[in-house]
């Protein structure tokens, strides 16, 4: 799996094999169309529903956490949001978490800390994965533990397979 800002999808798609794109961008964000099968999700980075703006919901999280059960073990998942710090970290966080068991969400959450230390997984999609895979809180938690990420206008890229993040 590698997560990114929007910034480098197209750099990493020319030089890396992928297998599908996962885009988690704003309602009225322009995507371009890619060689590569994408998912595309619409709704805004926000932490807490707003008036005008979609919130993250049980259903995008859903087909998250469905396109993550859906790919061959083998594939390789593009994952990107605008600045890719916080909707991209939050989705490679849930799939991570999916991909494990339970009691390994501290575990991930501090393979995601050090992979990018501007993360900021975005803390309602978290919670939406948390209640939806019966964590108890857990993923929440061990989220809120690393704390927010540095300041920073985009992401890093992180290169990381399910097994790396899920298996410390």
């Amino acid at each position: 799996m590698i997560v990114c800002p929007g910034s480098a999808v197209d750099a990493l798609l020319a030089r890396t094999r992928v297998d599908h794109v996962l885009a988690l961008v704003s309602p009225d964000a322009e995507v371009e169309p890619r060689a590569v099968p994408a998912t595309i999700l619409r709704f805004n980075d926000i932490a807490a529903p707003r008036p005008d703006l979609i919130a993250p919901s049980s259903e995008l999280v859903r087909e998250i956490i469905g396109l993550g059960h859906d790919l061959p073990a083998e594939a390789t998942l593009l994952v990107h949001c605008f600045a890719g710090v916080s909707r991209s970290p939050a989705a490679a966080y849930i799939l991570a978490c999916a991909a494990g068991g339970p009691g390994e969400e501290v575990a991930i959450a501090t393979r995601l800390r050090e992979a990018s230390p501007k993360a900021t997984p975005n803390p309602l999609i978290v919670s939406l994965a948390d209640d939806m895979l019966g964590r108890g809180g857990a993923m929440s938690a061990a989220i809120a533990a690393i704390g927010r990420g540095a300041d920073a206008y985009e992401g890093d890229v992180i290169d990381w397979t399910l097994d790396a993040v899920a298996r410390p």
